[in-house]
């Protein structure tokens, strides 16, 4: 097999087997799986957190697109719509089962992946929702710190907006309503609460990002 094969082989086997056994999985386990020797395995990633790596690279940084930012930004759309295609679109790549698997595994593990992956959704994605948030209610302070009470107010429809994929692929429940009709109803819901909350928390808040 040729070289890059061989590490696509590898990386493609070690997102499947932590996907399923957590990061606690053993490469000797993981080679047996894979079909290959457990040097071999170390001559592609010369260690396990090397292969942790990679594995953080494909599965989170691999998924990510710069362009999701530029979206919420693009205030010639109306901000609903902007959001209902970012999260069609961020849902497709990421409310897999293998990445919530690994997101969650990772997290327990405490390999400090999801700290590095939480530290881009609240500095690239939720800043920018918070200042596409700000313009909706019709705060026309665009340069003032964003507030830790901002942020978790964003964090509130996009933590709860992933939880449902949790329910799905962590605790094998059934999501019988179609995605993007509830999109839809969760997104009425959360702009309706900003019109009547959002500005409260521009007024003197406690603390800034």
């Amino acid at each position: 097999m040729a070289p890059a094969e061989r590490e696509k082989q590898i990386l493609e086997g070690a997102i499947s087997f932590f996907s399923e056994v957590g990061f606690s999985g053993q490469t000797r386990e993981l080679s047996r799986r894979i079909g290959i020797t457990q040097p071999l395995l170390y001559r592609y990633f010369p260690s396990k957190q090397v292969l942790i790596e990679r594995v953080y690279e494909h599965i989170f940084l691999g998924r990510w697109n710069p362009q999701w930012v530029a979206l919420i930004r693009n205030d010639k759309l109306p901000l609903r719509d902007r959001l209902i295609e970012f999260y069609r679109q961020y849902a497709a790549a990421t409310y897999q089962p293998e990445w919530i698997r690994i997101y969650i595994y990772a997290g327990l593990a405490d390999t400090g992946l999801n700290k590095r992956y939480l530290d881009l959704i609240e500095r690239d994605l939720l800043s920018a929702l918070c200042l596409e948030l700000r313009r909706y209610c019709g705060h026309e302070e665009m340069t003032a710190k964003i507030s830790r009470e901002e942020v978790e107010f964003a964090w509130s429809l996009h933590g709860g907006l992933f939880y449902s994929a949790v329910r799905h692929s962590i605790f094998g429940v059934a999501i019988d309503v179609d995605f993007m009709s509830n999109l839809a109803l969760v997104l009425d819901n959360f702009l309706a609460g900003v019109s009547s909350n959002y500005p409260k928390l521009l007024i003197a808040p406690s603390s800034t990002k």
